[in-house]
């Protein structure tokens, strides 16, 4: 008597018509492999070409502003830069300078090789009157109270230490709009964004303990993804009573 797996052990002969699909798959792929390999090679290639791009777009916007807060920071200056996202900043700065800059942000690491502290959002995690600058580079609108924000960056600046503000400023109706689309990209990890015109930022400045040694516009051009009118604020911290 013959078995089930027996009976169904018979080898499988296709029929004409699936050896004709079988032979015409086959063709496919030798002449489509290629083909799919190499758009996809392309398309791997455009995107890491891509992203080789935007770093040295990033790289080269942060040595500009580097060589930017050379000029009003004094050299062997210890510097913290509050906010420094990639590090490149604080990297560049830290060799134009000849001195150690720190680097401080929510994220868990930064890309530059610099000295980095991670911190809460709230209190700097460093000593009282321990660096003489502090960057705060289009930063401050993201500080959910900026009033706690600034006393912070006052307590660890020493006597006379100087802070230097990059603000988006929202004059007129294209500003508030690129200011409104920035809150919205950055809402949900930073919360809600609060801008300022020039006038509120002084205001703000005064009231936090600082007074505004040197103040200047830039460029909107200067960053083509976020055209706005933007400000430089160099602050210096007032004698604790």
């Amino acid at each position: 008597m013959t078995s089930l797996a027996e009976r169904f052990a018979r080898p499988y002969e296709p029929t004409a018509p699936s050896r004709f699909c079988l032979a015409a798959l086959g063709c496919a792929q030798v002449f489509l492999n290629p083909l799919v390999s190499a758009v996809e090679g392309v398309g791997g290639g455009a995107r890491r070409r891509w992203r080789r791009e935007r770093r040295r777009r990033l790289v080269g916007r942060s040595y500009d502003m580097a060589l930017e807060l050379a000029r009003v920071l004094p050299r062997r200056a210890r510097v913290l830069d509050v906010g420094c996202g990639s590090g490149f900043i604080a990297h560049h700065l830290a060799a134009i300078l000849g001195t150690r800059v720190t680097g401080l942000d929510v994220r868990r690491r930064t890309d530059a090789p610099i000295e980095y502290l991670c911190y809460d959002g709230a209190r700097f995690p460093v000593a009282e009157g321990s660096f003489d600058a502090v960057l705060l580079c289009y930063v401050l609108h993201h500080a959910r109270d900026q009033r706690a924000f600034l006393a912070e960056v006052r307590r660890v600046l020493r006597a006379g230490g100087l802070a230097v503000v990059y603000e988006d400023i929202p004059e007129g109706r294209w500003d508030r709009a690129v200011c409104r689309l920035h809150e919205r990209q950055w809402r949900g990890r930073t919360g809600p964004c609060t801008f300022r015109l020039a006038g509120g930022w002084r205001e703000l400045f005064a009231t936090a303990g600082f007074e505004a040694v040197a103040e200047r516009p830039l460029s909107r051009w200067r960053n083509l993804a976020h055209p706005v009118s933007r400000r430089l604020y160099v602050l210096r911290a007032l004698d604790r009573e």
